[in-house]
């Protein structure tokens, strides 16, 4: 028996909203949008028309990619919220939201009804965003407006913009209208891109432009200076596990339970964050970051992190280390280090190096 869906996660909720998208399209169409869709996305000119055509493009690409940004957007906000404890928004913008996936992560992180305002130039996008929200109690009041998303954008006054694989869509001078109109009406913005080296050159122009309008980067980076990562030689970005359902398997093409989405994201707002460590009393974002996979060997775990010092360091944690050792072992890439109460400095052991 399936359960009600007041009773499920926003994750679950999704799922079975998404399930019944696809009833009365045929499976090739389904499969030809997605093909279409996976080629304009991975492209490299941008365009000033919607991708998204008509209904079977929306559903194709809700069913393929909406479980995947709801999670790289859920992660990017689970990071926000660690370093803003005290801070909820009271309202939200979403740039380019198309079908809603960053409105349904902002919720899973933040539960509560706001005002929320989806901005999308693609009318079918916007049709299904609003039809599959009206199966969450949290967004059935949401506004969807079909806007021109570039040099014309005017926002609101809002506490929170987020801006989810948008910007790789657009010209650079609309990718700049569009990070500006949000520092212009936002508390906070929330910037989120595919884990590619360029959708992380583009997280890194948008980080700039905040830092530039006053912002304070509060994640994933321990400090607001300039990125240590040399470009062209190394990129910034996380990874978010996404739980396949039948129906995603059967659109992705794929026979595995789960896949993992790669991200490069920037969260910044007007207002300081609060350090994770109680070591210090001084309001940074996160003491450090670990930004690959940890390596977890006989005794040892090795952390690549960038650090408020404005470096990246590999540090080796061992068994003597005790407690922080136990943490390391239950780190994550893209967890803030060390953890509360756990600030005891680990062992340096040369330049941070890959290990995704």
């Amino acid at each position: 028996m399936t359960a009600p869906v007041s009773r499920l996660s926003p994750a679950e909720t999704l799922r079975v909203a998404l399930a019944g998208l696809l009833d009365g399209l045929p499976p090739k169409a389904a499969a030809q949008a997605v093909e279409r869709l996976i080629a304009n996305y991975r492209g490299i000119t941008p365009t000033d028309a919607p991708i998204l055509r008509d209904r079977a493009d929306v559903a194709a690409y809700a069913a393929y990619r909406m479980p995947a940004t709801f999670e790289a957007v859920r992660a990017a906000l689970d990071a926000f919220a660690d370093v803003v404890p005290e801070w909820a928004p009271g309202s939200q913008v979403d740039i380019g939201g198309g079908t809603g996936a960053a409105t349904w992560a902002v919720n899973a992180t933040w539960p509560e009804e706001r005002p929320v305002t989806v901005l999308d130039w693609a009318e079918p996008a916007l049709a299904l965003g609003r039809e599959l929200a009206s199966r969450n109690p949290l967004l059935k009041s949401a506004e969807w407006h079909r806007s021109r998303i570039g040099a014309a954008l005017t926002i609101e006054s809002t506490d929170l913009v987020t801006v989810s694989y948008v910007l790789g869509e657009l010209t650079e001078q609309a990718r700049s209208a569009v990070v500006d109109a949000a520092a212009t009406a936002a508390q906070a913005v929330v910037i989120i891109e595919p884990g590619t080296p360029d959708g992380y050159a583009r997280v890194i122009e948008a980080r700039d432009r905040l830092i530039g309008a006053g912002f304070r980067i509060a994640a994933p980076c321990p400090h607001s200076a300039a990125c240590p990562i040399v470009p062209g030689e190394d990129w910034c970005h996380f990874s978010a596990r996404v739980s396949r359902s039948s129906l995603h398997r059967q659109v992705k093409g794929g026979s595995l339970a789960y896949e993992d989405e790669k991200f490069s994201y920037v969260a910044a707002a007007r207002f300081p964050a609060t350090s994770i460590s109680t070591s210090t009393s001084a309001p940074v974002p996160a003491p450090s970051r670990v930004v690959r996979r940890p390596q977890v060997r006989k005794g040892q775990v090795l952390l690549d992190l960038c650090e408020a010092e404005e470096q990246l360091r590999r540090s080796t944690v061992t068994k003597r280390h005790g407690l922080l050792y136990k943490a390391a072992r239950d780190a994550d890439w893209g967890d803030a280090w060390p953890p509360t109460a756990l600030a005891e400095p680990a062992e340096p052991s040369g330049p941070a190096g890959s290990s995704d």
